[in-house]
């Protein structure tokens, strides 16, 4: 059996190995670093495969975030809602921005912002939500959006994790994750669903007014060389980063039905099995039917709940394969962020869910020896 690893970018490298590889060779011989011509092929096709009129990249997903919050003229002071349960790097810009964070609880079986909680923490200081699209599925986005509409707040959509999945809205029609607020932000970290090969990110929108914006933003402020016309960063795609991203783009796809294909694997293994939760979709259909494409499998997260994930995390590491615990600390808890406005009563799913988690390996390589051998060793361990 191959070596199991939690994302296998080697194995992912040597299908598009000469595309990258002659796609690199030729940047270092025109010496286009930045701003070269594959970060405008990029942006264009990127464009192109999530129907949006606009892609900003950027330096990293982060950037993209904070991009844009600064874009949308948000102020010191602002209160902006997310999630809970989710990384750092969302409720981070919003501190960085002198921005108010109010973090709120998450759903039980998607993983997703809690609608209902929102709207409970709506103020008159209220100006942004931002739905993290947490493992690789859309958030909630009918509700969320008619939440916003009503309240005249701007919606910031996480994409970080869902890149190629769709929203199915209640009238049918469908739309990428990340085009369905006012502005939506990616990663292109190396383990994501479309990475490239060190930090990358972008941002997206439909609004050509909010476009022109972000793009100064992401050079200094500049739309004229030295003429710094707002206030901005230095947060740009270099060239061989989108190469790297041209090459995947086009298998972007078949990259999340290979994810799904394994999910759907892992969820038969695992039928039946009282104590092991696995991954819901927003449809109730488990990721297993064989029209999904909500999900995108960025992470594959069972619930473990009769108390032995901490125990199965340690089984995992004496049997030399990886697995994650996405997030063992919520972020109310976190020293960063502490705050006499949060109520432990406010996060019982939270709470609940950092002690529960553990993500199995998920990536295009896995193979049926693989993930069997994962999937005995957890049902082993959970009912012994």
């Amino acid at each position: 059996m191959k070596k199991i690893q939690m994302v296998d970018l080697n194995g992912q490298y040597h299908a598009i190995k000469e595309q990258v590889n002659d796609s690199i060779a030729n940047i270092l011989e025109t010496s286009a670093f930045i701003n070269g011509s594959d970060v405008k092929e990029f942006q264009k096709e990127l464009e192109e495969y999530l129907g949006v009129k606009h892609v900003i990249p950027c330096g990293n997903g982060t950037d993209a975030l904070q991009i844009a919050m600064m874009g949308l003229g948000l102020k010191a002071g602002d209160e902006v809602i997310t999630a809970d349960f989710t990384f750092a790097a969302t409720v981070e810009v919003i501190a960085l921005l002198q921005l108010t964070p109010v973090l709120v609880d998450v759903e039980p079986d998607t993983f997703n912002i809690d609608v209902a909680a929102i709207e409970r923490a709506i103020t008159s200081k209220t100006k942004a939500i931002v739905p993290v699209h947490l493992f690789g599925q859309c958030a909630n986005m009918d509700a969320i959006l008619e939440l916003a509409e009503k309240h005249k707040l701007y919606v910031i959509e996480d994409n970080a994790q869902a890149i190629g999945a769709n929203h199915t809205f209640k009238d049918g029609k469908k739309q990428k994750a990340g085009t369905m607020g006012h502005v939506g932000s990616t990663s292109f970290f190396p383990s994501k669903n479309l990475g490239c090969y060190g930090d990358g990110g972008a941002i997206f929108t439909n609004d050509d007014d909010l476009a022109h914006t972000l793009r100064g933003i992401v050079n200094h402020g500049m739309y004229l060389r030295y003429h710094h016309d707002v206030v901005g960063v230095n947060s740009r795609l270099d060239s061989i980063q989108a190469a790297v991203l041209r090459a995947k783009l086009p298998k972007l796809d078949e990259y999340c039905s290979a994810r799904r294909n394994a999910a759907k694997k892992y969820n038969k293994a695992f039928e039946g099995q009282e104590h092991i939760v696995t991954p819901k979709t927003v449809n109730g259909c488990s990721g297993i039917c064989d029209t999904c494409d909500c999900h995108v499998f960025h992470q594959y997260t069972l619930k473990i709940t009769n108390g032995k994930r901490d125990a199965l995390v340690e089984h995992f590491k004496e049997n030399g394969i990886p697995c994650g615990v996405y997030y063992p600390i919520p972020l109310h808890r976190q020293k960063a962020y502490l705050d006499n406005r949060y109520n432990e009563a406010d996060f019982p799913v939270t709470n609940q869910l950092v002690k529960e988690v553990i993500s199995l390996p998920m990536h295009t390589e896995l193979d049926d020896e693989q993930i069997n051998h994962i999937t005995s060793l957890v049902i082993d361990f959970v009912n012994g």
